[in-house]
C-alpha cells in the first residue's frame, strides 16, 4: 500500500469514527434549536458550500442513472440540506429512497464523504429525496406518540424497532416533549433502538 493510499485510508476511517459520533449527537443530543452550535460554529456560506458539493455529487449520479429530477441547495438549522425534488417520473427516483430508507441513508453517506474529500471536514449533510424525511417524520411522530401511551397507560418501558439515526432523532424529539415519560437508545448499528419509559 502506497504512502497516499495509506493516507487516503486513514481519513476515510477518521470520517467515519467522526460521522459515528456526529449520528450520536444528532440522534441524542441535538434537537433543532441546539443544531447551529452542533455544526462547529461553522459560517453559513460554508455550510452552504457543503450543500453545494453535495448536490453536485448527486447531480452526476443522476445524470449516470439517467433520473430527472431537479435539486435544491439549502442550509436549516445550521445544517445543510440537499433536497432532490421529483422530476417527470416520481417513481424512478423512489428507487433512490429504498425500503425504509436504506438506499437513502447510504447515498447520503456518500454525499457527506464527498463532502469531506473537498472541505477535509465532516458533515452534518442532510440528504432528501421526495420529500421523503418529511413524510417519515410524520410516521415516526406517530409511533412516538402510541409507545408513549403505552408507557403512560401500563407504567413498563416500551422498545421499538431498530432505526436509523435519523429516525431516532425524530422519535427522541417527539418524547422530550412529552411528560412523564423518557427515551434512550440501545443496542449497536445496525440494530440500535429507542426505549421508552416512565421516568
Amino acid at each position: 500500500m502506497t504512502d497516499t493510499t495509506s493516507a487516503a485510508a486513514k481519513d476515510l476511517e477518521s470520517s467515519a469514527i467522526e460521522d459515528a459520533d456526529l449520528d450520536e449527537v444528532e440522534d441524542d443530543e441535538v434537537d433543532d434549536a441546539e443544531a447551529p452550535a452542533a455544526s462547529g460554529g461553522r459560517a453559513a456560506a460554508d455550510l452552504f458550500r457543503e450543500s453545494e458539493i453535495a448536490a453536485d455529487y448527486v447531480e452526476g449520479l443522476l445524470d449516470i442513472l439517467d433520473y430527472d429530477g431537479d435539486i435544491d441547495e439549502l442550509v436549516v438549522s445550521g445544517r445543510p440540506v440537499v433536497e432532490v425534488v421529483e422530476g417527470g417520473d416520481g417513481r424512478r427516483l423512489q428507487a433512490l429512497v429504498g425500503q425504509r430508507g436504506v438506499t437513502l441513508e447510504a447515498l447520503q453517506e456518500l454525499s457527506r464523504l464527498a463532502v469531506f474529500r473537498q472541505t477535509g471536514s465532516p458533515s452534518r449533510l442532510l440528504l432528501d429525496v421526495g420529500g421523503y424525511r418529511a413524510l417519515r417524520r410524520k410516521e415516526l411522530a406517530a409511533i412516538a406518540k402510541n409507545a408513549a401511551e403505552k408507557v403512560k397507560e401500563y407504567g413498563e418501558a416500551v422498545r421499538l424497532e431498530p432505526m436509523s439515526a435519523f429516525e431516532r432523532k425524530c422519535v427522541h424529539d417527539v418524547i422530550n416533549a412529552l411528560p412523564g415519560i423518557e427515551s434512550e437508545s440501545e443496542g449497536v448499528e445496525p440494530a440500535r433502538r429507542i426505549v421508552v419509559r416512565p421516568v
